[in-house]
């Protein structure tokens, strides 16, 4: 795991974000808020990530449809984690003293904050197999984040129909793979 300053993690998470106080919990773990709001941002990345790479490969019509569709996807999942934001309490849920600490773990992870960030690796995708294996790789640490996540929250039942579309984007992800770059 990464270790980093207070300051610098916050700075990472919330990039041109003023933090309210005491909405950061300190080096052990995240609020509720934070995780949902980490989902957010996680969404948003995935669409800028799927627009991207169907405007890369839009020559490739299955390619292109593909992420397209993921890009929309991505899209709804964002507006349902806003959704979900609003309706959380202040109070977090039983147990989340350990939740937390794995969320801020993940968080710290390669993907979100490591050297090998999302952003960076993207700007690196030059063919067609490095955009699906990327995405295969987000899509998956997406859904880890997700399952996480839905023990943070009373609303099960909005989170559980994001995992099973994600769980369905590894899915098309990996048909796509095995039918056009075996």
């Amino acid at each position: 795991m990464i270790v980093m300053k207070k300051d610098r993690l916050i700075r990472s998470v919330y990039r041109n974000k003023e933090l309210k106080e005491g909405q950061f919990m300190g080096k052990e773990g995240f609020s509720v808020r934070e995780v949902v709001e980490q989902a957010v941002r996680t969404e948003k990345l995935g669409y800028d990530f799927y627009s991207s790479m169907a405007e890369r490969f839009k020559d490739r019509v299955e390619l292109k449809d593909l992420f397209e569709t993921l890009a929309k996807k991505e899209r709804i999942h964002e507006e349902r984690f806003e959704r979900l934001e609003e309706s959380l309490g202040d109070e977090e849920p039983e147990g989340w003293e350990d939740v937390s600490e794995y969320m801020r773990a993940f968080v710290e992870s390669g993907l979100f904050l490591g050297s090998d960030k999302a952003l960076v690796r993207m700007k690196e995708i030059q063919s067609i197999q490095d955009a699906v294996d990327f995405a295969l790789a987000f899509e998956k640490e997406t859904l880890l984040y997700f399952l996480g996540l839905r023990k943070a929250v009373k609303e099960k039942d909005i989170v559980d129909e994001i995992i099973d579309e994600e769980q369905s984007h590894i899915a098309w992800l990996h048909r796509f793979k095995n039918r056009f770059l075996k």
